[in-house]
């Protein structure tokens, strides 16, 4: 009992261990990248491991100045109908999958779940010609589109698995109040989802925020240009001032690190409770 004891506190403090290595090796870039934006072009060179000598607050300024802000602002406005459309599809699809018994439903799942295999690189060029044809090339809808089709399969993924983990019981009694499939779905079903539905929003918006190659072949004009793309035109401008350019960096990274912390509770509840099931 004494040895077992044992070995569990080395397991426990072997685990501790790695994910402290693990919590370091994300935190130390994160602020590596902030104290570099506060940094000059000679500071940024002679001394990369030192704190700043005088806090440059005029990069951020300058970086949200030289574009930042439009591309932060247009990657917000394809983020949000991005995740928006995504949960709303994904909800009604594996509500339907996950609670209703119909003639070809395996099949239509697995025709879902297919979507999964298929790299988003390997249809550039026939995406490239189908926007033009349909006119929709260098808009806001030529990045929205195709996000949305991407990930959707796994947002049903995850969704239907947590609807499965639900007890039907709530859901029948939901019907004996007077209830039918559709105020069931909204009052009852979506409410206990909160967890799966924030979960896949975010994991979903982070793919959406950071995508660059769809962003880099569809859009041409500048001001329509979101965050990755953004920054690398950012380069471009400013040449070697690496101080504007980290500070730029970071404020990208702003919102996913904000929404993480803020909805990190529902995001763990999710995993725990059955977003992986099924």
């Amino acid at each position: 009992m004494g040895q077992g004891s044992f070995w569990s506190k080395v397991l426990n403090v072997f685990l501790f261990v790695c994910l402290a290595i693990l919590a370091i090796s994300i935190i130390f870039p994160m602020l590596w990248i902030l104290i570099s934006g506060f940094k000059t072009n000679r500071e940024f060179f002679l001394h990369p491991w030192s704190l700043p000598h005088s806090w440059q607050w005029e990069n951020f300024v300058a970086a949200w100045h030289n574009g930042v802000a439009q591309y932060f602002l247009n990657s917000v406005q394809v983020t949000f109908v991005s995740i928006v459309l995504v949960l709303a599809f994904s909800a009604f699809a594996s509500y339907a999958l996950s609670r209703f018994d119909f003639k070809g439903k395996k099949i239509i799942f697995l025709v879902i779940l297919s979507g999964l295999m298929l790299a988003p690189q390997v249809s550039v060029i026939s995406l490239f010609k189908m926007l033009q044809t349909i006119h929709l090339f260098n808009t806001y809808w030529a990045l929205v589109i195709p996000y949305v089709a991407f990930q959707i399969p796994f947002a049903v993924f995850l969704m239907r698995a947590y609807f499965l983990s639900l007890p039907r019981e709530i859901e029948d009694a939901a019907y004996i109040d007077g209830c039918n499939s559709w105020t069931a779905f909204w009052r009852v079903i979506l409410p206990m989802s909160k967890p799966i539905v924030l979960t896949t929003g975010l994991l979903t918006g982070m793919f959406f925020w950071n995508e660059f190659l769809f962003a880099l072949v569809f859009i041409e004009s500048p001001n329509l240009r979101t965050i990755p793309v953004g920054l690398m035109n950012l380069q471009n401008q400013l040449g070697t001032n690496y101080g504007i350019l980290t500070a730029g960096l970071f404020l990208a990274t702003i919102p996913m690190i904000v929404i993480f912390i803020l909805f990190q509770k529902h995001f763990m509840r999710a995993l725990s409770e059955g977003g992986l099931k099924g």
